[in-house]
């Protein structure tokens, strides 16, 4: 495939209303700009190309890997960046405001396959697997949503039985990014007792099977797909042996959504930066629109929220330096800062008018995304009653 590059630059400035630079270390910067560049020179000009085709630009995978978006604060003896969670969400941040796509395919990779091996894993399974996701050689994805068990997963009905020296794997998954390419699939199923288990299964294995799911209008550039598991033998050396029940994929969404909360204030950031240049330029009765009053109330509060959501991460990531980020904490940052973006990304729009539905300008392809981003990894809605069940201690799920 002939990598399609547009001749549009990026003019994309960072913005930082309350300076927050000055809480960050040289090597979160240093981590900000080198991304920011590589997105400018390999996301940005080809990223609505692959968006109007709904086809995943694959070569990527080894760029993201060369910049250490893998896996950023996964040690760097199993392939990860070795960095802290402040540079992991930085480092999202700035894939996101390229694209959701694209902070998709590195979240998947490093938060809920590399994460899940290294935490939870052998040390056999950790050299065998890490170093080759890690550089971008291997592929992976995660397998725990299924056809009729999303917001419920314990619901779900994926089930192993004891074969000798494997595991008989039979289910179904759905909504699993990277799955048609991917080289390895971390699966949660339960097993005869009901007990979840982490299993690692490989892609070439018998009764394997991973269909594309097409029409979507959102993520249209990141590839997603079904799992289906027909008698899939599965070696017992390939269960995850440090953990069992919901815990295991619950931590790794949670390292997920934490990046997620970083990642939506890019997004957010590129429709305010194209929002803000293009007010100045757009002449209407005989000045800029940003000289009106309402379209200067639209841009105050499109930064009045980014720069709170700004705030929110930052402390998160503080917080989870020190492993004191809790699952609730992480829900709230995830809620707020991708609902934001949405908004802004709406507000983004009417400030730029009929252009703002073009693929002149990356706000409709940002809102789209965001509409998928807002339900995926814990809904909206569900990530209220996390802080409603924290805060009051009643479980409001049943």
């Amino acid at each position: 495939m002939t990598q399609n590059k547009s001749n549009k630059t990026d003019l994309y400035q960072h913005h930082d209303y309350y300076l927050l630079d000055e809480l960050l270390t040289e090597e979160h910067i240093m981590a900000r700009e080198a991304v920011q560049q590589w997105v400018k020179s390999s996301v940005s000009p080809i990223i609505e190309h692959y968006s109007n085709l709904a086809e995943c630009p694959k070569y990527l995978f080894k760029e993201l890997a060369n910049i250490g978006a893998f896996g950023p604060s996964i040690p760097v003896e199993y392939g990860g960046g070795g960095m802290d969670e402040i540079s992991y969400g930085i480092i999202m941040q700035e894939l996101e405001r390229g694209d959701s796509g694209v902070r998709s395919m590195a979240s998947v990779q490093g938060s809920l396959v590399m994460y899940p091996i290294y935490k939870f894993g052998s040390e056999k399974q950790k050299m065998k697997y890490l170093p080759k996701l890690g550089s971008g050689e291997m592929i992976g994805c995660f397998g725990l949503t299924e056809p009729d068990h999303g917001s419920n997963p314990s619901g779900m009905i994926t089930n192993v039985r004891k074969n000798g020296d494997h595991y008989i794997l039979n289910g179904a998954k759905m909504w699993i990014t990277n799955s048609p390419i991917a080289d390895v699939a971390v699966v949660w199923a339960k097993d005869e007792e009901g007990t979840v288990l982490g299993l690692i299964v490989d892609a070439d294995s018998e009764g394997f099977s991973a269909p594309e799911i097409h029409g979507k209008w959102s993520l249209r550039a990141s590839i997603t797909g079904e799992l289906v598991f027909e008698d899939v033998k599965v070696p017992l050396e390939n269960v995850l042996p440090n953990v069992r029940g919901m815990k295991g994929p619950l931590s790794c969404l949670n390292k997920a959504r934490y990046g997620i909360s970083w990642g939506a204030i890019g997004a957010a950031l590129d429709c305010y930066d194209t929002a803000l240049r293009y007010s100045k330029e757009r002449i209407q009765f005989g000045k800029p629109i940003a000289g009106f009053q309402l379209t200067q109330k639209k841009l105050a509060e499109m930064i009045t929220e980014i720069t709170k959501a700004q705030l929110l991460s930052w402390r998160l990531g503080t917080l989870a330096n020190v492993g004191k980020a809790s699952p609730a904490q992480i829900s709230m940052a995830k809620r707020n800062n991708v609902a934001m973006a949405l908004n802004v990304a709406r507000e983004a729009r009417t400030i730029l008018g009929g252009m703002g539905i073009t693929n002149e300008y990356p706000v409709m392809r940002h809102l789209m995304n965001l509409e998928t981003v807002l339900t995926y990894e814990g809904t909206h809605d569900i990530h209220l009653l996390i802080t409603g069940m924290d805060i009051t201690g009643e479980n409001a799920f049943g």
